[in-house]
């Protein structure tokens, strides 16, 4: 395995291709949505 695999990461980034090993975008990080934003701006 190496630069000539086309299935490793070192293989596409000789390649210059994307796939399962060199995802084209980045993975979006996952963001926690909390309902504690509502009662914090309020006091009653």
């Amino acid at each position: 395995m190496g630069k000539g695999d086309k299935k490793t990461r070192r293989g596409k980034l000789f390649k210059g291709s994307y796939g399962v090993r060199r995802p084209a975008k980045p993975a979006k990080p996952v963001i926690k949505s909390s309902s504690r934003k509502k009662a914090a701006g309020r006091k009653s």
